[in-house]
């Protein structure tokens, strides 16, 4: 904030605005979360290839069989019968071993096009990633020089306590010698208690201000460097940079993936339609299964064929339903380019504006401050009064602080444009910090057969 006079030049050990954009790149929680969550959302993609992998599984049988049997035989004996009773037992430990193997071969394309849609799914979460990054660099820069602007202010409302008790006791010595009446001494005396309220309401502004700072940026505002505007990086015209945020900007295309994951989603529920053709290879390998049987061993290989011809009309259902969700996306799509726009032109005109509101309160200044300058000369004669001292005095503070939040507001409003047309990004911003790439992390799952590990060691 160049000419803000907040006491915070750049100097050793101050921190700059780029610092602290670093510092809020690394450091922001919300960045940070929505990293993880780009990086859920990749596995994903090894979910539906899943569905061209066979499935294997194994099985493993074991126990013991205990049979008692009781037979009678009746004997003829002379003239009657007798009875004989045989009693068996027999226990045998049958166990078996088998595995199968079951491939799909055709499902409906809906192993293809499941594939596709979470594709656009990843490609749809680091554009949403892009919009966290946009959103916390600008918060970063609005509160680095909120920070400037509330030190600023509460060093301008410090000074002015101090200027308005001296003329309090200036006007108390000209009561003393009859020049000045109790009404005079009265209405500094007023002044003072003010200038001492605004200079706590300052102090309290300055300490949200670095709650906020913390907050965002992650570390404590110590000495910070005058921050600039990043005019450079921005279109030259309107036009332009209402081209370019609806082209551009991360919002507006990932609500262009959300239509492509809605239109998928209608062809996944297509396939449901359609035959599926599975094969399925088993062998099993068993022994004593029974007292006449040691061992036995099969083996099969057996396609299957299924033709879905009615379900109840649910299917029907989730495919009517699929492609409502499609024209919501488009409208949402919509929505958002014409958001996009919106915010594109209200930023432009708080640019022009606080361009033009520096001018402007620059010249308030100088000319509050020969007011000032007149007003105290021409009250030492008696031609003015004390109020009009204290008016003229409350004026050129006033215009200060409205330069300083002039000034504040030209660079924010830079970062905003920036925001809106999609480029407020470390690599445009070139700031000297190492940028998260979230295709390293897409590329060392993509293609993960086995492994609950993560790339990074969890």
């Amino acid at each position: 904030m160049a000419g803000a006079g907040a006491g915070n030049g750049v100097g050793g050990g101050s921190t700059t605005l780029e610092q602290a954009l670093v510092q809020a790149y690394q450091n922001n929680p919300q960045i940070n979360a929505q990293r993880a969550l780009v990086r859920a959302t990749d596995e994903a993609v090894p979910q539906a290839l899943s569905g061209y992998r066979p499935r294997i599984s194994g099985t493993y049988n074991t126990g013991v069989t205990w049979t008692e049997t009781t037979t009678e035989t009746q004997i003829p004996s002379g003239n009657r019968t007798v009875g004989s009773r045989n009693r068996q037992v027999s226990r045998f430990y049958p166990s078996s071993v088998g595995g199968q193997l079951q491939q799909n071969v055709f499902n409906g394309f809906q192993t293809a096009n499941r594939t596709r849609q979470a594709e656009a799914q990843v490609f749809a979460s680091r554009e949403t990633l892009r919009v966290i990054e946009q959103t916390v660099l600008l918060d970063a820069a609005t509160v680095y020089m909120n920070v400037l602007r509330d030190t600023a202010v509460l060093e301008l409302q410090r000074r002015n306590v101090e200027v308005i008790q001296e003329q309090l006791r200036q006007t108390r010595d000209r009561f003393n010698v009859g020049e000045v009446t109790r009404t005079d001494v009265a209405q500094a005396e007023s002044r003072v208690a003010a200038a001492q309220s605004q200079f706590l309401n300052a102090q309290a502004n300055l300490t949200t201000s670095r709650a906020a700072y913390r907050r965002v940026i992650g570390v404590e505002p110590n000495r910070l460097a005058n921050g600039t505007p990043v005019d450079r990086f921005a279109p030259r015209s309107l036009d332009l940079a209402v081209a370019q945020g609806q082209a551009e900007n991360p919002a507006v295309m990932a609500a262009e993936f959300g239509v492509d994951v809605a239109q998928l989603q209608v062809r996944v529920n297509e396939g449901s339609l359609y035959p599926v053709v599975t094969v399925t290879g088993s062998v099993q390998q068993a022994w004593n299964q029974s007292d006449s049987l040691l061992n036995s061993m099969n083996a099969s290989v057996v396609g299957q064929v299924t033709v879905p011809i009615y379900q109840g009309g649910q299917e029907y259902s989730l495919i009517r339903q699929a492609k409502e969700t499609v024209g919501q996306r488009r409208l949402e799509l919509a929505q958002n380019r014409d958001q996009a726009r919106a915010n594109v032109v209200q930023s432009w005109g708080q640019l022009d504006a606080a361009k033009a509101q520096i001018d402007a309160t620059r010249a308030q200044v100088t000319a509050a401050e020969i007011a000032l300058n007149g007003v105290r000369e021409e009250a030492r004669v008696g031609q003015r009064t004390t109020l009009d001292v204290l008016n003229a005095t409350q004026e050129l503070l006033n215009a200060r602080v409205a330069l300083v939040t002039a000034q504040r507001d030209r660079v924010v409003a830079s970062y905003t444009l920036l925001s809106a047309v999609g480029r407020l990004s470390v690599p445009v911003l070139g700031l000297q910090v190492p940028l998260y790439d979230p295709m390293i992390h897409y590329q060392q799952v993509r293609d993960a057969w086995v492994g609950i590990r993560t790339p990074d060691g969890r």
